[in-house]
């Protein structure tokens, strides 16, 4: 129940990726403007600063409720989405994100259930003339139904939230929020905080003050570093060897995710994530720090480039204290039990081998048609042919993007040529042979791609059913 519940959520979120990150550059966009041409920014300009709020009020919401509405139901989707945006935008003194992530796909998803209600039943040459005519009405309707209903409704749950989030502050309670914030985080929950709750604020307080703190509160990259630099001076094997690769890839490419498995791996480290992330959020309130739009991704360049005018010192300072304390707390952890991490690590390994003698088809769908496949695979001796391989993750960006790079490369060296790609889980084309995701998005993964062959994995850089993979495909 409870990994159903947390794949559900993950789905959620990446829903949520999937509607923000197309539209991440025009966030940014806005985000330059503000930092250069506001009364504070680098270089004010009057002109140029009367673009801020209609940027914000109405084009950035309406590539929301477009790309949205499109996710669910194509072009028809997202013109019936950029509509009811409409109606949620019109009248309204903040901007309307949080309504735009639910008209948005809402209204696609009503008119697409019309869609496949009146499918087939269109008499011939009519087609254009009732698809047309069909959006337009229904179109009209909720539209009509987001100004006078959902918008009050989504206003009020705005100010609700602003003002629990307005006592937070003022009581002090900011920096207990990573206690939430990290566990969620590496179960691959992180963008359903980001997309989903704190970066619709900030936009909103970065509109009234020209930067916002809520952009920092779970997208610090400081922690992940602090941990990754205590796996590579005091982790186990696997773990060290890969650590120093992988810090790069977060703290510079800004891919959160390649940390996630080393936590999962030592579950105690989360303290350390947790106490790092607290530090920074306390520097950042000590420097009144903050950022001008949602880095995405959360790499030091981007924190840098979305830093606003004389704010450098403290967007660094929070970076760099969060570093450290998650890079002491988790050197202690690993320090104490590195003794035991090896023999943990050694028998991992021969149990991973052991695994790879008796069934590679070990991690794979348990689901009925892939159980029949696999008894189909044994019996004949021999696997189908696999050509094409989708790394899968969340949004399809970050860690997924990774892999796939990364065992493209292994494939060249042995002189293969295969299609690896990768996608969002919920993304992944019908002629994939083979899916590869991380162990805690199996569930997710069975349940968007029914029937398909899934190889789960701990860590995208290095891995046992990685190389069970790699070997497989040279066999043949």
């Amino acid at each position: 129940m409870k990994k159903k519940i947390r794949a559900s959520l993950q789905a959620f979120g990446g829903f949520l990726t999937a509607m923000v990150i197309p539209n991440m550059g025009a966030f940014i966009a806005w985000g330059f403007i503000t930092a250069l041409f506001i009364d504070t920014g680098w270089i004010p300009n009057k002109n140029f600063a009367e673009l801020v709020s209609p940027i914000s009020k109405f084009v950035l919401p309406l590539l929301l409720g477009y790309t949205g509405g499109k996710l669910v139901h194509g072009d028809r989707g997202g013109v019936i989405g950029t509509l009811t945006t409409a109606g949620m935008i019109v009248g309204s003194d903040i901007p309307m994100f949080l309504g735009a992530m639910i008209m948005g796909p809402l209204s696609a998803w009503i008119l697409k259930k019309f869609d496949k209600f009146i499918d087939g039943k269109i008499p011939a040459g009519f087609e254009m003339v009732i698809n047309n005519f069909s959006l337009g009405i229904i179109g009209c309707i909720l539209t009509l139904f987001s100004y006078q209903l959902a918008r009050p409704l989504v206003v009020g749950a705005n100010d609700l939230i602003s003002a629990a989030v307005q006592t937070i502050v003022k009581t002090g309670y900011l920096p207990l929020l990573p206690i939430l914030n990290e566990p969620a985080k590496v179960l691959f929950l992180n963008n359903v905080i980001d997309q989903g709750i704190y970066y619709p604020l900030g936009m909103q307080e970065a509109l009234e003050h020209g930067k916002s703190l809520f952009f920092m509160l779970a997208s610090n990259p400081g922690p992940g570093l602090g941990l990754l630099l205590a796996f590579s001076f005091f982790g186990k094997k696997s773990a060290k060897e890969t650590a120093p690769g992988a810090i790069i890839i977060h703290f510079l490419g800004g891919i959160h995710e390649i940390y996630f498995p080393y936590v999962l791996m030592k579950p105690i480290t989360i303290l350390g994530m947790i106490g790092g992330a607290m530090s920074g959020i306390v520097t950042f309130q000590f420097f009144d720090a903050g950022l001008v739009a949602g880095p995405s991704p959360g790499s030091i360049f981007a924190y840098l480039a979305l830093t606003p005018k004389g704010k450098f010192v403290g967007v660094i300072a929070g970076v760099a204290v969060a570093a450290l304390v998650s890079f002491l707390i988790n050197s202690v952890f690993l320090k104490m039990s590195k003794a035991a991490d090896d023999e943990v690590d050694e028998f991992q390994k021969q149990q991973e081998a052991s695994k790879a003698m008796k069934q590679e088809g070990k991690d794979l769908l348990n689901t009925a048609m892939a159980e029949k496949t696999s008894k189909m695979q044994d019996d004949a001796g021999e696997a189908a042919d696999i050509a094409f391989i989708v790394f899968a993750c969340d949004a399809g960006l970050g860690s997924s993007a990774m892999g796939a790079n990364a065992f493209r490369r292994r494939l060249e060296k042995e002189g293969i040529t295969k299609e690896v790609k990768n996608f969002a889980i919920e993304k992944v084309p019908e002629n994939a042979d083979v899916i590869v995701t991380h162990e805690s998005l199996y569930d997710r993964a069975v349940k968007a791609n029914p029937g398909k062959r899934i190889v789960t994995i701990k860590n995208f850089m290095r891995d046992a059913n990685l190389d069970m993979l790699l070997n497989e495909i040279k066999s043949k």
